[in-house]
C-alpha cells in the first residue's frame, strides 16, 4: 500500500477521532461557561487524545508483531500495560502542565478517570490494531499476486520453450525430406517454412491472436506433413464455423496434431489423421483422432512432448475454461478439447 494511502488513513481517524472528543467535550459542559468549556477542552488534550495517540501507535509497532508471532499471552499484558500507562502518562501531563490543583478532588474520581481513560485508550489501541493487520493483509495480498503473476510467467515461458525446439525439430525434419523428394517443390515449402516461423518468432509473443491466423499456420504446417506420403487422403482436415473475429492462445492446438504424426505409423491409410475444429458461440471445439497400430512399440507412445506439459499449459492459459478429453482405444487415439471464451 502507498505511503501517501497510509498516512491518509491515519490523518482521517485522528481529524475524527478529535471531532468527536471536541463535540463530547463541549457538550458535557456547555452550560458551564466559556471559560471552564476551555480548560476542559485543554484538560481533554492531555487526559484523552495524548493517551490515545501513545496507546494507538503502541498497539500498531509494538503489540501487532507479538500477535503476529503467536505470541498471545505476551500480547494481552502488553496491550493492558499500554493501556495503563497511557492513562497514567496523561494525569502526570495534566500535573506538570496544569499544576497539581488539576488532580483534586476525590481519590475515587482520580481513580475512575485512570480506569476510563485505560479503557478507552484500549479502544482506540485496538483500532490500531486493526489498522495495521488491514495495511498488513493488503500488503501481503500485493505481494502474492505479483508473485503468482511472476510465477505464472515463468511457467508459460519454461512451456514455450519446450514447444517450440519440438516443433522445430519436426519441421526441419519434413522439409529435408521434401528436399530429397523433389527439390522444385521444396522452394514453395520453404516458403510455408518460412511463414511458420515467422509465426513463432513474432506472432506467439502475446497471449492471444486471431483464430484465422493459428488456423493459416495449422494449414501450413499440414501442408508440410503431406509430403511425407503420396496419399492424399492421409489427413481429413475441416473447419466448421466461422473464425471471423475470434481469438486464441497461439499454439494451442499443435501439439496435439504434432502428436498425432509421431504416432500414425500407415500413411497409407486414408484419414489415418482427423482434425475438426468446431468454431461454435462461446466456445471453440477441437477434436484430433489418430489410428495406430497397437502392436507397434513406440518409446514413450504416451509421451509425444507431453500430455502433463500440454495440460499444464492449457490450465494455465485457460483456468476452469477448457475441458480436455482424451482417449486411447484399440486402434485409435482421441482427443477432444473444448475451449470456452
Amino acid at each position: 500500500m502507498k505511503k501517501s494511502i497510509i498516512i491518509g488513513l491515519q490523518i482521517g481517524f485522528w481529524l475524527c477521532y478529535l471531532v468527536l472528543t471536541v463535540i463530547l467535550v463541549y457538550l458535557s459542559v456547555a452550560s458551564e461557561g466559556n471559560e471552564i468549556v476551555e480548560q476542559m477542552m485543554v484538560r481533554s488534550f492531555y487526559f484523552s487524545i495524548i493517551p490515545s495517540v501513545i496507546s494507538y501507535y503502541s498497539f500498531y509497532f509494538l503489540v501487532f508483531p507479538k500477535i503476529r508471532e503467536k505470541r498471545i499471552l505476551l500480547s494481552i499484558i502488553y496491550a493492558i500495560a499500554f493501556s495503563i500507562g497511557a492513562a497514567f502518562i496523561g494525569n502526570v501531563l495534566i500535573y506538570v502542565f496544569l499544576g497539581k490543583e488539576s488532580l483534586t478532588g476525590a481519590q475515587e474520581s482520580v481513580t475512575v478517570g485512570i480506569v476510563f481513560i485505560s479503557f478507552v485508550s484500549f479502544i482506540v489501541g485496538v483500532i490500531g490494531l486493526v489498522t495495521k493487520g488491514f495495511i498488513t493483509w493488503y500488503e501481503e495480498l500485493k505481494v502474492k499476486e505479483e508473485l503468482k503473476q511472476k510465477n505464472h510467467e515463468m511457467e508459460m515461458a519454461l512451456v514455450k520453450s519446450q514447444l517450440d525446439p519440438h516443433f522445430l525439430f519436426n519441421t526441419l525434419n519434413n522439409i529435408d525430406i521434401l528436399i530429397l523428394k523433389n527439390a522444385e517443390e521444396a522452394s514453395k515449402y520453404l516458403n510455408k517454412l518460412s511463414d511458420i516461423m515467422r509465426f513463432m518468432l513474432f506472432e506467439t509473443k502475446t497471449d492471444k491472436i486471431l483464430l484465422n491466423k493459428e488456423l493459416e499456420y495449422i494449414e501450413k504446417y499440414l501442408a508440410l506433413q503431406k509430403i511425407r506420403t503420396a496419399n492424399e487422403r492421409y489427413i481429413n482436415y475441416q473447419i466448421t464455423g466461422s473464425p471471423k473475429g475470434k481469438e486464441i492462445a497461439p499454439m494451442v492446438f499443435l501439439p496435439f496434431i504434432e502428436n498425432a504424426f509421431k504416432h500414425t505409423s500407415n500413411k497409407k491409410i486414408d484419414n489415418a489423421i482427423t482434425i475438426h475444429i468446431f468454431i461454435e458461440e462461446g466456445s471453440i471445439r477441437f477434436e484430433c483422432a489418430n489410428k495406430f497400430n497397437p502392436n507397434r512399440k513406440v518409446t514413450h507412445m504416451n509421451h509425444g512432448l507431453g500430455n502433463a506439459l500440454i495440460e499444464k499449459r492449457l490450465a494455465l492459459l485457460y483456468p476452469e475454461k477448457h475441458i480436455l478429453a482424451i482417449v486411447k482405444e484399440k486402434e485409435e487415439y482421441k482427443v477432444r478439447l473444448i475451449i470456452n471464451e
